[in-house]
């Protein structure tokens, strides 16, 4: 069995790969202070509620959470008897960063790209609907050469609930019609098709930048509500992160 940790700022993202398919996949909210005993104490419990023995063979992990990366290490090592292999930079799986440095690549979006490349002909945009929306773009020639970061989704209307407070919380969900009626579907409206708009005007302007049409495809928490309302995506990858992740580790380590 092979884990993949994916480190998010708001989520840590664990998949078990049983050697041709993710078998399980865990999400729990990212804490920086967890030491390795809470998080073996919790990963222990997912395990057997999966009906999952307590063991691996390897343990990857790509993070964007530094303060939590030495109890992740210690948490493999002391309660699973593995080393935690991690994805720090392009050089490492002879992916070519055409960004300013290029170690200020975040793993996983070096992971998206990776996982893009498996699945279709660049140029590709991937955009990761997490904490912030990134775009990850990958030319004709298979270079990471950067993209864009947007104020996720949540982040964003979040803000809007706080700061107004007249405005209610609604669910993340399109309304029939963009012309709202009253405030929640207002609210709606603005959130779902106006974030929509924005992926598209993106992706659009990103691949008018570069030789070809791009494909773009998306992944991440909030991915699957706006593939269908966003014209230029064509499918939804909820597991590229850890795919990419794993094929990383592949490429680096016989598994």
């Amino acid at each position: 069995m092979l884990l993949a940790i994916d480190v998010g700022n708001t989520h840590l993202v664990c998949g078990l790969w049983n050697g041709d398919r993710w078998v399980s996949l865990w999400r729990k909210a990212t804490r920086p202070e967890d030491t390795e005993d809470e998080l073996a104490v919790w990963l222990k419990s997912m395990f057997e509620l999966s009906g999952h023995p307590w063991r691996i063979s390897e343990a990857i992990c790509a993070s964007v959470v530094p303060s939590l990366d030495a109890a992740l290490e210690q948490m493999c090592l002391r309660w699973l008897g593995v080393g935690l292999w991690f994805l720090r930079t392009g050089i490492q799986v002879g992916l070519q960063v055409d960004y300013n440095p290029p170690t200020a690549v975040g793993a996983d979006r070096l992971a998206n790209a990776i996982g893009a490349l498996a699945l279709y002909a660049p140029p590709i945009i991937v955009v990761d609907f997490g904490t912030a929306t990134t775009f990850d773009t990958i030319d004709k020639f298979g270079r990471y050469v950067g993209g864009a970061i947007l104020p996720g989704v949540q982040i964003s209307s979040q803000a809007l609930f706080i700061k107004a407070a007249k405005l209610p919380s609604v669910e993340y969900k399109a309304p029939v019609t963009a012309l709202g009626k009253d405030t929640a579907h207002s609210l709606q409206s603005g959130i779902m098709f106006g974030y929509a708009d924005a992926i598209d005007g993106l992706a659009k302007r990103i691949s008018a930048e570069l030789e070809g049409d791009a494909i773009v495809i998306a992944t991440g928490g909030l991915g699957g509500l706006f593939t269908g309302l966003c014209d230029r995506i064509v499918s939804y990858e909820p597991t590229l992160t850890l795919d990419g992740l794993r094929r990383a580790y592949k490429s680096t380590v016989s598994l």
